[in-house]
């Protein structure tokens, strides 16, 4: 903004010192060339006059010795003749036979005056001719031509040109000086503002913006800090409140599972059905807790990167692909699921963090496996897309319908498919339906495999959260994620973060 604000003043005082300059250059030109064509009118009048005494006593001798004087003098040419045409004096190298200097002494013969036309220039050298004729009223008695050089003149006019340019160029620098000041003065305000303002939008607490600039600036930025000071506290009261929720909620939830571990032995057999699905709603409470956790954690890093430089960090992402591959290969195998990658995967350098971008990648191989169906393919590859590098899960199980493609990274949204290890109706003592997690029985993601490779990772239960973190940690490094349906069928998850082309050998 201060940029275009400046270009427009700047603009405004070039035309505005350009309006003064040249026609004050035109006017020195112009007055400087009167000056010169004023000083050889009256010299023409001088030798008109010794002329006409010459023509009356037929004695040259006094026009002869000044016509010689003055050319010695100014260095030019005088040619005088009679009625006749006949040359009483020539000086300089000018000859009445000469095409241009006839014309003159036609002309003034005639008892015409002839002067230059036009306006000297600085550039202008060389020489221009005067004519005048010689007598009183309408007698003539001979021609006076005088062939007069322009230098001195024009160094005249370019002095004075130089002197004006020179004045115009302070102005200009004094314009340019205020118009950088006053713009200062003007936008300052406006990039604090500019610049809380995106710290807001980030969910970050912005910086105090100081009142400064127009009046109307300063109650703008009172009324920013005012409403960000307001803002911000709702936005800390949140992000606390599913901090504290979710920490407050650990211990009780532990509580319960002790307690509800605690009555397995002494529950009868027909009760086997409903204590399963009791522990598994826990278990997927629990990972709830954690993705809420996880989600804003995502959301609070975006927002830090969205304004401020991040940390110079790169990864390779062969390497966790690789390390996933043999991560997910026994999750994949006990859910009838074929897990493959390319064994020579080409070096391609993501501008993020090895943990940012396992994090992502358990997201995309959770949801394909978990989805896919049993003897469904899960690929795992990367490669460059561009200016992308490009982490790729794509499987060929059932896939999602274009509008269910549209709200995959919706939170809290899961698809009517069943896992793939399917989901099965459990109804307690009371005939009401349980809906139980196959996968929290199975050992992928559940209570019964804690220990395993997908503990470390909270989005394998179903919370509908998962793409939304992958997204959020995508994003916070300036990258995205795509969905796009599998030929022939299935679903084709892409991570694209920005790539480091230095990196990638």
């Amino acid at each position: 903004m201060r940029t275009r604000v400046q270009a427009v003043l700047l603009m405004f005082v070039v035309l505005a010192v350009a309006a003064f300059a040249v026609p004050l250059l035109l006017f020195t030109a112009s007055d400087r060339t009167q000056e010169w064509a004023l000083a050889r009118s009256s010299d023409l009048d001088r030798f008109a006059s010794l002329a006409d005494q010459a023509a009356a006593t037929g004695d040259t001798s006094a026009l002869t010795a000044e016509a010689r004087r003055y050319t010695q003098l100014y260095g030019e040419g005088l040619v005088v003749t009679d009625t006749r045409r006949r040359p009483l004096v020539e000086t300089g190298g000018v000859r009445a036979g000469e095409p241009a200097v006839a014309r003159l002494l036609d002309a003034a013969l005639r008892n015409q005056t002839a002067h230059p036309s036009g306006a000297l220039r600085p550039w202008s050298h060389g020489q221009r001719g005067f004519a005048e004729p010689a007598g009183s009223g309408t007698r003539v008695s001979g021609a006076v031509v005088l062939r007069a050089s322009v230098g001195t003149a024009a160094h005249d006019i370019a002095r004075r040109w130089a002197a004006v340019l020179a004045g115009t160029a302070l102005v200009a620098v004094a314009c340019t000086v205020l118009a950088r000041a006053a713009t200062g003065w003007v936008v300052s305000p406006l990039r604090r503002l500019d610049r809380a303002v995106g710290q807001l939008a980030a969910g970050l607490p912005p910086e105090q913006t100081r009142a400064g600039g127009p009046p109307e600036l300063r109650q703008l930025a009172t009324g920013f800090n005012r409403m960000a000071g307001t803002v911000t506290a709702a936005l800390e009261q949140q992000r606390r409140l599913v901090a504290d929720t979710s920490h407050q909620m650990r211990n009780p939830m532990a509580a319960l599972r002790l307690r509800v571990d605690a009555l397995d032995p002494h529950l009868p057999a027909s009760a086997g059905r409903t204590y399963t699905a009791v522990t598994t709603e826990l278990d997927r409470l629990e990972t709830l807790l954690d993705d809420l956790l996880a989600l804003a954690a995502a959301e609070h890093r975006a927002g830090e990167l969205a304004v401020t430089d991040g940390p110079d960090v790169r990864c390779e992402v062969a390497a966790v692909v690789a390390r996933e591959r043999g991560r997910w290969e026994p999750v994949a195998r006990r859910a009838g699921v074929r897990l493959t990658a390319d064994d020579t995967p080409p070096p391609v350098v993501a501008l993020c963090t090895d943990g940012e971008l396992a994090q992502v990648a358990d997201i995309l191989l959770d949801n394909a496996i978990k989805y896919a169906g049993r003897g469904a393919t899960v690929t795992l590859d990367c490669g460059t897309d561009g200016g992308w590098a490009a982490l790729t899960v794509t499987d060929d199980g059932p896939g999602l319908s274009p509008a269910e493609l549209a709200l995959a990274t919706t939170r809290f949204w899961r698809s009517d498919a069943n896992f793939a290890t399917g989901a099965m109706d459990e109804r307690d003592a009371t005939g009401a339906t349980i809906a139980s997690d196959a996968m929290g029985m199975t050992g992928a993601s559940g209570a019964a495999d804690r220990t395993g490779a997908m503990n470390r990772t909270n989005t394998t239960k179903g919370t509908g959260l998962g793409l939304a973190i992958a997204e959020q940690l995508l994003v916070a490094r300036g990258g995205r994620l795509e969905l796009t349906l599998a030929h022939p069928n299935g679903l084709r998850a892409r991570a694209l973060l920005p790539r480091d082309r230095g990196g990638a050998r």
